[in-house]
């Protein structure tokens, strides 16, 4: 199997260095792209060299939130079946029960815990969701 391809839509610049610092230097994955800001997400999206295996998406940004932007990637007959994971510091149990019902395939709570996101990871990159927070 070919590295893993990442996309990780975040406005926080220290969330976008520590998910960098974890694939790249703690995991030995080099294909990350990132981008800092929601506008124009679906102009951002054709302009990729490749189609991600996972789609990180930071739930509270703007102009487009994340859950528009799982919308966005839902409705794309390229992204509709590729894992989108939420990140948010906001992991109440309802805010979770949300995530799922809207349609992502997991959530890892902020900030990321490096201690367990390799073996979460692991299981989205096999196609199981993950929904454990710490």
């Amino acid at each position: 199997m070919a590295e893993p391809f990442f996309l990780y839509v975040e406005n926080d610049e220290l969330s976008r260095e520590v998910m960098k610092a974890l694939l790249t230097r703690g995991l030995g994955y080099h294909e990350l792209t990132m981008f800092e800001t929601s506008a124009h997400f679906e102009d951002h999206l054709k302009g990729l060299r490749n189609k991600p295996d996972v789609i990180f998406l930071d739930i509270h940004m703007e102009p487009i939130d994340g859950f528009e932007m799982l919308n966005m990637l839902r409705r794309s007959e390229d992204y509709c079946t590729v894992p989108v994971i939420a990140l948010t510091a906001s992991v109440m149990n309802e805010e979770i029960r949300h995530l799922r019902e809207a349609g992502f395939d997991g959530v890892i709570a902020k900030p990321i815990n490096y201690d367990t996101f390799s073996g979460a990871l692991n299981r989205i990159l096999s196609g199981e969701q993950v929904w454990k927070i710490k």
